[in-house]
């Protein structure tokens, strides 16, 4: 983790102590994209091994070293399981009941059941899994901190993949973020099937309120059939 740290937190220890040692840290990728689905990951990883050296929250960890640490927490990982939800779905739902769809997918396709889980952020009611909720724990949780990490390199090359079938986007570089090449080529062509109605609508409304408080910032895909196709 960060700072060279190679132990498992006291919050997990306390967890495996509480509940038993098989402890599934769940993390979600892509809440705040225009484009592509949101991705969530479930890992159980064993408790009587010292945690890979370098694993930290995805966001703070360079696209290399992802690559590499996903390679090394699949080979050591006891489980894991994937989820994704869809654009459709995004739209559908909002973001929030789409990401809490994704968590149960994802937990539900552990081939081995957890003890418990323990989730990065808020506790979220819709779950329907009892879990523990850490703010800040991709940064404070081994576990939790795999599964940003195989979250974000799985939903990195879904849409290098997409990128290459919608070229103009820029998703190869952008992952389907709103930066300011994403949103030129919008504004010139239109969306594509992938991109977030709900979001760009969004995102209208908080730049014509941006002109008139200058005070807004803007930040933060296919069905669940991605969460098998990139779980493969």
């Amino acid at each position: 983790m960060a700072d060279g740290r190679k132990r498992w937190s006291g919050i997990e220890r306390q967890l495996r102590a509480t509940h038993g040692p098989m402890l599934a840290g769940v993390d979600e990728v892509g809440r705040g994209p225009l484009a592509g689905p949101v991705v969530a990951c479930a890992v159980i990883m064993p408790a009587d091994k010292r945690a890979i050296a370098g694993v930290d929250d995805s966001k703070r960890v360079a696209e290399p070293d992802r690559v590499r640490l996903a390679r090394k927490i699949r080979d050591q990982a006891i489980a894991i399981g994937v989820g994704a939800a869809s654009v459709r779905e995004i739209d559908t739902y909002n973001i929030y009941h789409a990401s809490s769809r994704a968590i149960r997918r994802a937990v539900s396709r552990l081939p081995q059941r957890p003890d418990h889980v323990v989730i990065d952020g808020n506790p979220i009611r819709t779950l329907g899994i009892v879990h523990t909720a850490v703010v800040h724990g991709d940064a404070r949780c081994y576990a939790i901190a795999c599964a940003s990490i195989i979250a974000k390199v799985l939903r990195d090359g879904l849409m290098r993949r997409l990128a290459r079938r919608y070229p103009a986007y820029g998703w190869e570089r952008n992952c389907g973020y709103a930066t300011s090449e994403h949103i030129a080529v919008l504004d010139s062509i239109g969306s594509t099937p992938h991109h977030r109605t709900s979001f760009r609508n969004k995102q209208f409304e908080l730049l014509f309120d941006e002109e008139v408080t200058s005070s807004v910032l803007v930040t933060d895909f296919v069905d669940d059939g991605t969460a098998a196709a990139i779980q493969a």
